[in-house]
C-alpha cells in the first residue's frame, strides 16, 4: 500500500538501510500493544508473510482468512491484510493480555514498526516513524537486527520485487477500463501467490521469483 506523505513531518530526516543503527528498538513492547490495534486495513499481508502464518500457525491460508485476515482492494488489486477486531479493533492474534501470539512469525509490517519503507528507483529505503510509536525511550539498534528476518538482504530484495510488481499490476488495473481483467487477475493474485502452498523444504524466494515470472507472462509485463 502506497501513501502519498513528506517524510519531514513524519520522520527524523534520514534513511537508513540494513547495516546502519536507527533508534526503533522499544525493549519488548513490555506492557504496550497500542500498534496493534486501531489499524484499520493498513497491516497489508505480502506472500511471504502468508507463508510464515500458514506454516507458524499450522492452519493454512484459507483457515486464516476466514479467521483472522480479511481481504480488501489495494490500489485495485484484491489482497489480504490483518482483521482488527472488537472493542479497540484489535489484532486477532493478541492474547487476552496484549502480547501477539504469532510474534516470532509476524507479518513483515508489523515487523519493521516503527519503521517504515520509502520506494524510489527500483528499491527502496528504511525511514524511522516518529510519531507512530508511543515508546519514548526507545534504544539504537542495527535494522538488520531489528527486523530479525533470516537472510536480510535477500529478505528485502523479495520485498522490493513484490511492490514493483504489483505496481505493474496496479497499472494494468487503472487501465482496465470494463474490469473483466481485473477481476480475473486479483483472482490470478490471490490464488497463485497466496493460497497456492509453497514447498516449505525449498528456497521461498526462489519459487517466488518462478511465480512472478510466470504470472510476467500470462499478463504481458516486463521485469525491468
Amino acid at each position: 500500500m502506497e501513501r502519498q506523505i513528506d517524510l519531514n513531518e513524519i520522520s527524523d530526516g534520514r534513511l537508513y538501510g540494513l547495516s546502519d543503527m536507527v533508534r526503533a528498538d522499544c525493549g519488548g513492547c513490555a506492557g504496550c500493544s497500542a500498534c496493534c490495534s486501531g489499524m484499520g486495513r493498513s497491516v497489508v499481508l505480502d506472500p511471504l508473510d502468508m507463508h510464515r502464518l500458514a506454516e507458524g500457525t499450522g492452519v493454512g491460508a484459507e483457515t486464516l482468512l476466514t479467521e483472522n485476515l480479511e481481504l480488501n482492494v489495494v490500489d485495485g488489486i484484491v489482497l489480504p491484510n490483518l482483521k482488527m477486531t472488537g472493542v479497540g479493533e484489535r489484532c486477532t492474534f493478541l492474547d487476552q493480555n496484549g502480547r501477539c501470539t504469532v510474534h516470532s512469525f509476524r507479518p513483515g509490517i508489523c515487523r519493521i514498526f516503527p519503521l517504515g519503507r520509502l520506494y524510489e528507483n527500483g528499491s527502496f529505503q528504511y525511514f524511522l516513524q516518529v510519531r507512530e510509536c508511543r515508546k519514548t525511550n526507545r534504544a539504537k539498534i542495527r535494522v538488520k537486527k531489528w527486523i530479525d528476518m533470516p537472510e536480510a538482504e535477500k529478505y528485502d530484495a523479495y520485498i522490493s520485487r513484490w511492490h514493483y510488481f504489483l505496481k505493474k499490476l496496479s497499472r494494468i488495473v487503472r487501465e482496465d477500463t470494463e474490469g473483466i481483467l481485473s477481476r480475473n487477475l486479483s483472482m490470478y493474485v490471490l490464488k497463485e501467490f497466496y493460497l497456492t502452498p509453497y514447498d516449505r523444504n525449498g528456497d521461498f524466494y526462489a519459487q517466488i521469483e518462478k511465480r512472478i515470472g510466470k504470472a510476467e507472462a500470462v499478463f504481458g509485463i516486463s521485469h525491468s
